[in-house]
């Protein structure tokens, strides 16, 4: 620490950024308290006795001369029960204890523990006195909501021989369940520096699904659990509906939601809504399987950065306790954007459109923090962490800097197109800019579970589709009563399967969810309904003969049908097929 002689104070403020002097013993990424108010900020350049401060708070009424403190710690996060179901801001803060204490604005300087130390959970131990343990043993579990058990793993990097456990009792996360021979305590909790990944035993083969109940992404463009999905798309397309139904229904243990620069009305709603939802599978709130994190536009610029890392952290947690975790963020777009204004205030070299040089380095770090992968310790466990980030190119222009760099690393892209937006096709994907590098891996399982033609009917129906945009053109020139009757039955089941096999509602409680089920069988009615008219064209039939509308609101049906009321609908919608061409 420095000197009370040589104490550090600010000598120049720009937005987020503040110098300071002396401050020579400093290390970089070192925590640092500004200013009168104890700002929390963030060493991110080091010049001889001089050091630049990325603040994660507001600067104003800041002045120079203001004294500065290290703290001698990186930013870290409390990792351990009680982090389901909680709000964070930007930098681990929890909203609710803050707002508690200082009302609903967070005033300058506040600070706040992550974890409640308040809180009482009753460990199990699973070692005894005399065992040997390492980073990443489960040394006992807690109940951290109902049904869900806690694991509490041995920091990493701690090792030795247990000298005493805590039988079945109440701690707070601050107390010691037991200690080593060497005096070293194992507490509940153990903080972790967010910049810094976790490590893992080895990186296993992708293969099983995250399912998301989403038809367009399960069906045509899958994500394996473990990898990782870029989706972009203009304003208006409807990147955060996507992101907040996937945190809704992706078949995820865990669920960690960045807000990342979003309006704040969209995480109002998601505050609002997300404690209502119930989890389909288990019957239990969608929130007691999900963290959410909030650093919406209003918010300091610079902490985007943080909690972009402080969710992807606390998910890497719970992929170590053998979890499959999923992080949406939303979005990177604006964390590309918090770099560009920082690396200008740096008066660093710029990149394409202002952006850093070091922007593709930095997204590609973050994305393979991803990954499936065999946990550190014992007992043995797999995890995976499936990250899938929202970006907001400008003008919806996907040749931009944030956009193209995800691309380099990611395994699936799912584009947004505003003309699909405009024309109400919800989920608004472009099928033939989408792509999944994950589809061969992923499609066993679907075989196994969804069903033995399932890759068959996911190929037709890409294949269809690619026509029906081919001739969607031609019949803009010359007209679609100029087209041959198989073309024109081939554009009415197209705009069928975009309808129904591929648009969703959000807002329908029969729609937003589909299970694998439902996907299968309305892809199947809507192939057999185009192989029907094609029957019926062959018999003789002219396309003006073709019933299609009976078919189409059967499909209709079977898409807005609950669970208890599919196999009925689907025998429906069989029987007006069969119709078609008897």
């Amino acid at each position: 620490m420095t000197s009370p002689a040589t104490v550090a104070r600010v000598v120049r403020i720009s937005g987020a950024l503040a110098e300071a002097e002396p401050l020579g013993s400093a290390s970089m990424y070192e925590l640092v308290r500004v200013g009168e108010r104890g700002l929390l900020g963030e060493i991110i350049r080091i010049s001889g006795e001089r050091a630049t401060i990325q603040v994660y708070e507001e600067t104003s009424g800041l002045q120079v001369g203001e004294p500065i403190t290290l703290t001698g710690e990186s930013l870290t996060v409390q990792l351990g029960p009680g982090l389901l179901g909680s709000v964070l801001d930007g930098v681990g803060r929890p909203l609710a204890r803050v707002a508690a204490a200082t009302g609903d604005f967070i005033h300058p300087g506040v600070t706040a523990v992550t974890l409640d130390a308040a809180a009482r959970w009753t460990f199990a131990p699973l070692v005894r006195s005399g065992a040997k343990v390492s980073g990443g043993d489960v040394l006992g579990t807690v109940t951290e909501r109902a049904g869900f058990v806690h694991r509490v793993l041995v920091p990493p990097g701690v090792s030795g021989t247990v000298a005493a456990i805590g039988e079945a009792q109440d701690f707070a996360v601050g107390d010691a369940v037991g200690r080593l021979e060497d005096g070293t305590p194992l507490l509940l909790a153990h903080a972790w520096p967010v910049r810094q990944p976790r490590p893992v035993g080895r990186r296993l083969v992708l293969g099983a699904p995250l399912v998301t109940g989403q038809r367009v992404f399960d069906f045509l463009f899958p994500v394996a659990e473990g990898g990782s999905v870029a989706v972009p798309g203009g304003f208006g397309t409807g990147k955060t509906v996507i992101e907040q139904s996937l945190a809704k229904y992706a078949e995820a243990d865990v669920m960690v939601y960045v807000g990342c620069g979003e309006r704040g009305n969209e995480m109002a709603e998601v505050l609002e809504e997300f404690p209502r939802l119930v989890d389909p599978r288990t019957g239990r709130p969608v929130m007691d399987r999900t963290i959410l994190i909030v650093n919406t536009s209003n918010m300091p610029v610079a902490a985007r950065e943080a909690s972009v890392y402080i969710g992807i952290t606390i998910a890497e947690y719970y992929r170590d306790m053998g979890y499959r975790v999923a992080l949406m963020a939303d979005s990177l777009s604006r964390w590309g954007e918090a770099l560009r204004e920082i690396g200008a205030r740096l008066q660093e070299m710029p990149g394409e459109e202002g952006y850093p040089t070091y922007l593709g380095n930095r997204l590609g770090k973050f994305y393979e923090r991803a990954g499936r992968v065999r946990a550190v310790g014992l007992p043995e466990r797999d995890g995976a962490l499936t990250v899938i980030s929202a970006i907001s190119p400008p003008g919806g222009d996907f040749s931009e800097p944030v956009t193209q760099a995800a691309l380099r690393v990611t395994g699936a892209l799912w584009a947004l197109d505003a003309a699909l937006a405009h024309q109400r096709q919800f989920p608004a994907v472009d099928w033939e800019t989408s792509y999944s590098l994950y589809t061969e891996v992923t499609t066993p399982w679907f075989t196994e579970h969804a069903g033995a033609d399932w890759d068959a009917l996911r190929r037709e129906t890409l294949e269809l589709l690619q026509r029906d945009r081919e001739l969607r053109e031609i019949a803009e020139l010359v007209g679609p009563e100029a087209l041959l009757d198989a073309d024109r039955l081939l554009l009415e089941v197209a705009r069928t399967i975009r309808e129904t096999v591929l648009g969703q509602s959000a807002h329908d409680p029969n729609d937003a969810l589909s299970s694998l089920d439902k996907t299968h069988r309305l892809a199947g009615l809507a192939l057999e309904a185009y192989r029907a008219g094609k029957r019926a064209l062959e018999a003789g039939k002219a396309f003006e003969q073709l019933d299609l509308a009976a078919p189409r609101r059967a499909l209709a049906a079977v898409r807005r049908a609950s669970t208890a009321e599919l196999a009925a609908r689907s025998e429906e919608a069989q029987s007006a097929l069969e119709a078609l061409a008897p």
